[in-house]
């Protein structure tokens, strides 16, 4: 069994907020990736459609996440399924950082409104 250690884990930032990428190809797994997101209070992450289920666990803080147009608050212990073709906006409005834990298949493509296609560096 493969052990990752906070040493091996590779950091991307992107708008904004830092992804802390664990289970990925280069680290081994063969299905799923799983990532740390550190979210800054006050930041507001790119509206973008999904094209593979996620996970979405918030670990620390508290932050609101909107889902095909619907908000919910999310506090620490909530998680979000995030389902395949889903609009997906996640805001901080607080004063803290929030940490989450997202969990999803190999192959994440994020759609912007604009149409450009996002492919993060840690989900392929």
């Amino acid at each position: 069994m493969p052990v990752i250690r906070p040493s091996e884990a590779v950091t991307h930032e992107i708008h904004g907020a830092r992804f802390v990428a664990y289970a990925t190809p280069l680290t081994g797994s063969k299905e799923l990736c799983a990532w740390r997101g550190e979210i800054p209070a006050g930041t507001r992450a790119p509206v973008h459609t999904v094209n593979r289920e996620e996970i979405f666990h918030l670990l620390i803080g508290e932050l609101l996440i909107t889902l095909d147009g619907r908000t919910d608050r999310l506090t620490a212990g909530d998680t979000a399924i995030i389902g395949r073709g889903t609009t997906v906006g996640i805001e901080n409005p607080t004063d803290h950082t929030a940490i989450s834990w997202v969990t999803t298949s190999i192959g994440l493509e994020a759609e912007l409104a604009d149409g450009t296609r996002v492919t993060p560096p840690w989900a392929n």
